[in-house]
């Protein structure tokens, strides 16, 4: 099995906030992101901006 990553952006480089991601959920106030090994976690305002199923990486936009 094939966990993705989540990374986000910064000054045009690649920064992975969490590994293992089994879970992303979009909800009203941001984005919410469950881990095989850590459990879930709320990011308020963050925004999903893409998805590269070939790298396996969710790129976020923190707000």
């Amino acid at each position: 099995m094939c966990q993705m990553r989540v990374v986000v952006e910064k000054e045009g480089r690649e920064e992975v906030m969490l590994e293992n991601v089994t879970q992303l959920e979009v909800i009203a106030s941001g984005i919410v992101v469950a881990t095989l090994f850590e459990g879930a976690r709320e990011y308020a305002g963050a925004v999903l901006r893409r998805i590269d199923f070939l790298a396996g990486k969710v790129f976020l936009e923190l707000g």
